[in-house]
């Protein structure tokens, strides 16, 4: 047995690459439309493990983005998302990717006080951990003194 991925619905594709690419610094590895069925497959993975994604043709995460239906109505509206738990991603310095998030108008919502672990929600409600890779760095300000925010 060997693990494939985790695939996660979104909303606006834009807004969701724009999350995971330049928020949270994910690599998009390839996509495939699929005009009869209406829908849109992006397949993710993280820096560190490209060429392994790419060699097994197992990405990270999926995204699927549903069209429009044929009619111009409204694709299916997703729950909250929090009942699908988390994704988790391990970085270099998690002050200067929550930073990067912030700076794109991401709200912190577990912000990394203890050098080590923050969450984040994407434009589809899906909680995000972010870990940090190695030691624990040194509690910093602003990240000290914030507060939770939402939940995560």
């Amino acid at each position: 047995m060997r693990y494939l991925h985790t695939m996660v619905r979104v909303t606006d594709l834009q807004k969701s690459l724009d999350f995971y690419c330049q928020g949270l610094g994910l690599v998009e590895l390839y996509r495939d439309d699929y005009p009869k069925g209406r829908f849109t497959l992006v397949f993710l993975g993280a820096p560190d493990d490209i060429d392994k994604a790419r060699e097994s043709k197992s990405p990270l995460l999926e995204l699927t983005y549903n069209w429009e239906a044929e009619d111009g109505s409204e694709p299916e509206q997703y729950s909250q998302g929090r009942n699908f738990g988390h994704l988790a991603y391990r970085v270099e310095n998690i002050y200067k990717t929550c930073q990067r998030l912030a700076d794109a108008g991401v709200v912190i919502n577990r912000p990394p006080r203890d050098g080590h672990m923050a969450f984040v929600r994407s434009p589809d409600n899906i909680s995000i951990e972010i870990l940090q890779e190695g030691l624990t760095l040194e509690p910093q300000e602003p990240w000290l003194s914030m507060a939770n925010t939402g939940s995560w």
